[in-house]
């Protein structure tokens, strides 16, 4: 499993960076390095961003637990790992650090979030890319759970967007680094719940 989640996540991370790296080569590579570009940075004000990360990392996990609450009867990414105790564990880190945290924050924080920032501001950027992330992790939910619980996936899931976009950018210097270890612990909570079939 751990091998098969290894190659999934490389996989991931190419096909979410495709787009982002021609986006680039074709009008940015002159002014900036790609992985600067998409928020692979220092981060300039650490104790700030720190503490709004936690704050955010808190709801996260209240999000996670209602969210998996509604879908508990639904197969999930984390799924695969269902009862499979401590045995499991290597693998569900490797999932929650580079298979869905990483590509999405990529694609969500690092390159379309910036992107529309360039263009328009700050608050209406945001908005754009957390209401795509939510319906993204709602409406894939829909025809199991049905419309009005998956509002309520698309709702939480974009508020939390939302909130890691705004610690990236206001408090974090553009890095992408706060968004990604949010999003690794909260996958690392879900994928652990998972392994002892807590939910």
């Amino acid at each position: 499993m751990f091998v098969q989640i290894l190659a999934s996540s490389i996989l991931e991370i190419l096909l979410f960076s495709l787009i982002p790296f021609f986006w680039w080569l074709v009008g940015r590579r002159n002014k900036e390095g790609f992985l600067s570009w998409l928020g692979f940075r220092r981060i300039e004000h650490k104790k700030e961003a720190a503490v709004y990360s936690v704050v955010i990392l808190a709801a996260f996990f209240a999000v996670g637990c209602f969210a998996m609450f509604i879908i508990r009867d639904v197969e999930s990414a984390v799924s695969q790992f269902d009862g499979l105790g401590l045995a499991g564990l290597p693998s569900v880190v490797l999932y929650a650090l580079l298979n869905t945290s990483l590509p999405e924050e990529i694609f969500f924080r690092g390159f379309l979030l910036k992107g529309l920032n360039r263009v328009c501001f700050f608050p209406t950027a945001n908005m754009i890319q957390s209401i795509v992330f939510g319906m993204l992790h709602g409406m894939m939910f829909a025809p199991f759970v049905g419309i009005v619980k998956a509002a309520v996936l698309v709702l939480c899931t974009g508020g939390i967007a939302y909130a890691m976009g705004y610690v990236n950018e206001q408090k974090a210097n553009g890095s992408i680094f706060p968004s990604w270890m949010i999003h690794f612990i909260s996958n690392l909570f879900s994928g652990i719940i998972s392994l002892f079939s807590v939910i």
